[in-house]
């Protein structure tokens, strides 16, 4: 039996808790039901609710926007008639004037289950909007890809916040989007009119191939399930000079520079003793990105046990390894990232500069796991009171 997302049980309830209201809808291509019909066209046949405005976030309202960090801008939809706002252009939060012909804003973005994918800070700033301009807020829940069981990573440090963690919570958090949104409006005090459309039939351990539901692209660089495991660990990549696969078929799953051995990387990597993955050596030319055009020596990710797999402490020993065997090829890339104009894009990622400093010093990893674990097991703690599932 496949799980149902938010946007099927608010039409099994006949809408009856938007009946009569004016509504703007925060969607992006992965905003479908269980039979992979889009979010607009069910709110454009329901004629008890007037659909009023659209939203997009990072990637646009199609996802057809590729790079990272590139902002659109927002327009008219052709099809619909509506206005389109954008969400990551010159404002990343909703408006009072985006905001003046709707009584409620309904969320329903599929997340990747991973802090730095910013889909749940958009999430958070339309919350704040809410709160701040007397509007409601409705969240359409989907599955946390990834299980929401599983927990890795430093939690944030205030003074890192950024688009990329604006909250502190860990890089894998394992809650939905609705939890998130019922623990930001208390925790960190948002304080909107909010009301969270829960899934059905979904277990927190379960794996989105699990649901039986359709797999869609949140967005361009997140193609498969596969992509969203790793990626927990992989995105940290973006705070180098290292390939992190953007330009090839696998984003994410391929890495690597024109400098790299495989051979000789593959050694340092087996010295580490990661769990349920192999790398296996490659050599790929990305399309666009970093180092667009030259020849790449590096990894595929094979994932071969996914609940022994740790993405994130998988992505930290690369980069340590790399970091070890090409001193004077690696770099961290500078800023700016996220609107941060000082601080370096990897500990904007990270959500510190300690972690950096332990790669930098060569330290164990098991001596930067100890380093998180007290935060991690306090937010594991803290979580368990939003927990809907």
């Amino acid at each position: 039996m496949s799980a149902k997302v938010g946007i099927d049980i608010l039409r099994y309830t006949n809408f009856t808790i938007l009946r009569g209201e004016r509504v703007g809808l925060v969607v992006h291509p992965a905003s479908v039901d269980s039979r992979l019909e889009h979010t607009v066209d069910i709110f454009l046949r329901e004629k008890r609710v007037y659909l009023k405005a659209l939203f997009g976030p990072q990637h646009g309202l199609h996802g057809d926007t590729q790079a990272n960090m590139v902002e659109w801008e927002g327009y008219q939809d052709r099809h619909t008639k509506l206005p389109v706002y954008s969400l990551y252009g010159k404002t990343r939060k909703p408006t009072r004037q985006m905001l003046e012909d709707i009584d409620t804003l309904v969320f329903d973005l599929q997340d990747i289950g991973s802090r730095y994918y910013t889909f749940i800070w958009t999430m958070a700033l339309c919350m704040q909007a809410c709160a701040e301009h007397g509007k409601r807020m409705l969240v359409l829940d989907r599955p946390n890809p990834i299980n929401g069981v599983s927990l890795e990573g430093p939690v944030l440090s205030p003074d890192f916040g950024s688009f990329v963690g604006l909250y502190p919570i860990p890089v894998r958090h394992g809650m939905t989007v609705g939890e998130l949104a019922l623990m930001f409006n208390k925790v960190f005090n948002i304080g909107c009119n909010l009301k969270v459309v829960k899934l059905g039939g979904w277990n927190r351990k379960d794996w989105f191939d699990e649901t039986g539901l359709p797999w869609v692209m949140p967005s361009p660089n997140i193609p498969t399930l596969d992509t969203a495991i790793v990626y927990p660990g992989l995105c940290l990549l973006e705070g180098t000079n290292l390939s992190e696969g953007r330009g090839t078929a696998r984003p994410f799953e391929v890495f690597g520079a024109p400098w790299i051995d495989p051979k000789e990387l593959a050694k340092a990597l087996q010295e580490e003793g990661l769990k349920g993955v192999v790398f296996r050596p490659l050599y790929f030319t990305p399309t666009f990105d970093k180092w667009v055009g030259e020849l790449c020596g590096g990894f595929q990710i094979h994932v071969l046990n996914r609940d022994t797999f740790l993405p994130f402490i998988t992505g930290i020993a690369i980069i340590k390894a790399i970091y070890k065997l090409y001193p004077n090829d690696f770099k961290w890339k500078a800023p700016p990232y996220e609107y941060e104009e000082q601080k370096l894009p990897f500990d904007i990622l990270v959500g510190n500069d300690e972690l950096r400093q332990a790669i930098e010093r060569c330290e164990p990893l098991q001596v930067m796991r100890e380093g998180w674990a007290k935060d991690l097991e306090g937010f594991k703690e803290m979580r368990k009171e939003y927990l809907l599932y």
